[in-house]
């Protein structure tokens, strides 16, 4: 009486459930044939949402009426706290294999519930997948979450998806046979690698050059790049499949980490990029205020104090502020002919566009698709080649700018220890050249030092004016140098008064000579615009070793010397 009892309550409990399911909006089975490679299940799903989260399948089976098509976009549930529940009629060609392969690919989601369930209403599999199950208990180790079903060729069944996550409830859900199951996965995975392998690479580039250059701009590019590549790493299950096995604070963390990472760096390169003075003064603290709220989040978010919710909200208000702050400077820069405005108004407009569109398939507006599930990471992607030639920009600008600062200290140091008439060294020039000279003079060779005093130059002064006596002068300093070789230096002191200083000299003998040559120049007269001046010279001298090596002193020495020779009678060679 008891069994007969039980199969009556079965039956009913059977009636009752297929007169609640004649209230369900009425969707065409999803038809499987294995001519079709893949299958989309979105058209044939019904959605019943479960705000305790906790829900059996009986009970879930017992509010069979009031399941209904999704008012979301194509294969996205927008963001909730509840879980779902989803119901797919199949009905399976009888010339089939049964053999098909059912695909989440959103790896984040954190725990799928699968039933295959027969015409009769007996659940024939139940598997548990997610990013929250260990992988050694995962039906297929693959990135996304999948699973190989056994249909009855032939027969009707329906799929029961209960699907929960902290996140977004995005669930593109393919049915496929298995050739087309690895055939996409393998293009997927062929596609992480190359994008990965862009991002790692700018990334090293920027930390090596930063190793090299200590320009702040590349660890902030750094930053940005290492975020949007991280993002990408947990978003499409690469990081979970290959580096943070059943790590799981990882996957429940880290993608909402890196997204605010990513911003983080926007900030702070924008910031950098278009800081000026044209720029408001409140835009770089602004900026940088920015930046460090972001952290804070992410500080927040990564003990627990807030939850992805919160997260997600962050980006899609806050994360948007670069872009739109940054915008009047970049117009600015690209009116002026900067092509760094304009690169920058690329780049944020694929920055906006890729993450809007982010945003508005994790809010349920936007479909799921190939295309809008990427659109961040080939977004991010266009950004960091783009802000990568807006880097190489900057930095040329900087070393530009280097080589000018560079270019303007050696000119002043060189006005400043230049004679302004003649070109040659002043005093201060020449105290340097000897301060160098000196010390670093070889064994066994000889530093001369010559100092020349012009006999005759006031009269021609006088007589003929200052314009002359100038010219006079400039014509001096030119044959000093014509007749000396490329290594030794001439200097002005002032006045009528020269210094030679000529290093390497072999021995006194060869200094001697030297003194000679220079005293035999003045024997020629100077043709001067048409007048014939004549000047002598007077020369003193010391070398170093042998009459000290300081230079003040040799120069002392030198000068005494001349004098010397002016007390003996002028226009003479003389050593003390």
């Amino acid at each position: 009486m008891r069994r007969v009892l039980e199969r009556w309550r079965a039956g009913f409990l059977l009636l009752v459930l297929s007169l609640l399911s004649m209230g369900v909006q009425a969707l065409s089975p999803l038809a499987l044939n294995d001519d079709e490679g893949a299958v989309q299940v979105w058209p044939a799903v019904t959605v019943l949402m479960d705000p305790s989260r906790s829900w059996s399948l009986d009970e879930a089976r017992q509010r069979v009426g009031e399941f209904a098509a999704p008012t979301t976009a194509f294969a996205t549930l927008g963001q909730r706290r509840d879980a779902v529940w989803m119901r797919v009629p199949v009905q399976v060609a009888s010339q089939s294999d049964g053999r098909w392969v059912f695909d989440v690919d959103y790896a984040v989601l954190n725990r799928i519930d699968v039933y295959l369930l027969s015409s009769r209403g007996e659940v024939l599999r139940h598997v548990r997948m997610g990013n929250t199950v260990l992988a050694a208990e995962r039906p297929m180790p693959s990135r996304s979450h999948a699973v190989e079903l056994d249909f009855r060729p032939g027969e009707a069944h329906e799929l029961w998806v209960r699907v929960e996550s902290l996140g977004a409830l995005i669930v593109p859900m393919t049915l496929n046979k298995e050739p087309a199951f690895l055939s996409r996965a393998l293009r997927e995975q062929m596609l992480q690698g190359l994008l990965l392998g862009v991002g790692v690479c700018l990334i090293a580039y920027s930390l090596a050059q930063w190793l090299t250059l200590r320009e702040a701009l590349l660890l902030k590019y750094a930053v940005l790049i290492g975020g949007g590549v991280m993002f990408s790493v947990v978003q499409f299950g690469i990081g979970a499949q290959y580096f943070w096995t059943d790590v799981f604070w990882f996957d429940m963390h880290l993608a909402g980490i890196s997204a605010l990472m990513a911003s983080t760096g926007t900030f702070l390169f924008v910031e950098e990029v278009l800081r000026g003075p044209e720029r408001h003064r409140w835009f770089s603290p602004v900026m940088k205020a920015g930046a460090a709220f972001l952290v804070a989040v992410a500080w927040a978010y990564g003990v627990g104090w807030i939850d992805l919710h919160v997260v997600s909200k962050v980006i899609g208000t806050v994360g948007l502020m670069p872009g739109l702050m940054g915008l009047p400077g970049a117009v600015q820069r690209a009116r002026q002919g900067d092509s760094v405005g304009w690169y920058f108004l690329v780049a944020w407009l694929g920055y906006f566009v890729s993450t809007t569109i982010m945003v508005l398939v994790i809010r349920g507006v936007v479909p799921a698709n190939f295309w809008t599930q990427h659109s961040f990471q080939l977004g991010a992607t266009l950004d960091m080649l783009l802000f990568l030639r807006v880097l190489a920009l900057r930095l040329h600008a900087v070393h530009e700018q280097a080589l000018r600062v560079a270019h303007e200290r050696d000119h002043a140091l060189s006005v400043a220890a230049t004679d302004a008439l003649t070109g040659l060294l002043n005093r201060r020039g020449l105290q340097a050249a000897l301060n160098e000279a000196l010390p670093a003079g070889k064994p066994g060779q000889i530093t001369a030092v010559y100092l020349i005093d012009l006999d005759g130059f006031k009269p021609v002064n006088d007589e003929f004016g200052h314009e002359v006596g100038d010219r006079l002068l400039v014509a001096v300093s030119d044959r000093l140098r014509a007749l000396l070789r490329q290594a030794d230096l001439v200097a002005r002191l002032g006045g009528d008064e020269f210094v030679v200083l000529a290093q390497g000299l072999s021995n006194e003998a060869h200094a001697q000579r030297l003194g000679e040559e220079l005293l035999a120049a003045f024997q020629e007269p100077f043709p001067l615009d048409g007048l014939i001046v004549r000047v002598g010279a007077t020369i003193g001298y010391a070398l170093s070793p042998m009459d000290g090596s300081d230079p003040h002193h040799l120069l002392q020495r030198a000068d005494a010397a001349m004098y010397e020779g002016k007390r003996r009678g002028k226009r003479r060679l003389t050593r003390l």
